[in-house]
């Protein structure tokens, strides 16, 4: 993938940028998706925060306002640290590390208590462990391309 510099020069993105930006993406899509009802079931349920929010992304996943924030603020940070390629590997790889953090507090919490504040159910854990896979395998993968 080419950009054009300020300068109108060609810009070649590593690999590792590119994943970065479509993590990025992603992420921003899935944000705005958690306010919009019909996407989001049960959306008259959607709360700030809390295990009270019975509110479910595509039926499947809990969300919140402060849920759907998060994965908003992820999107733009994928998006911006995608400019250079040490940050796109670090937003990756520490992103991949809070997810796998987010997975282990998933299944150690009581989810309907008030320690389920994100909230996350059963299918956000298995999502956090694959988004952590996912993101730490593409920074360690990519994060040492060169681009061509």
């Amino acid at each position: 993938m080419s950009t054009r510099s300020s300068s109108g020069a060609a810009v070649r993105r590593s690999p590792v940028q590119l994943a970065a930006a479509v993590v990025g993406v992603v992420f921003l899509l899935v944000g705005i998706l958690g306010f919009i009802p019909g996407v989001t079931t049960n959306y008259g349920d959607l709360t700030w925060a809390g295990h009270h929010s019975g509110a479910l992304l595509f039926g499947l996943f809990a969300v919140s306002v402060l849920h759907n924030l998060v994965h908003l603020l992820f999107g733009i940070a994928g998006i911006a640290l995608a400019r250079s390629a040490p940050a796109a590997r670090n937003f990756l790889i520490i992103g991949g590390v809070i997810y796998a953090l987010l997975w282990i507090y998933g299944l150690v919490i009581d989810h309907s208590s008030a320690a389920n504040f994100v909230p996350v159910n059963d299918a956000d854990n298995w999502l956090h462990l694959g988004l952590a896979i996912a993101m730490i395998g593409l920074g360690a993968a990519l994060g040492n391309a060169r681009t061509r």
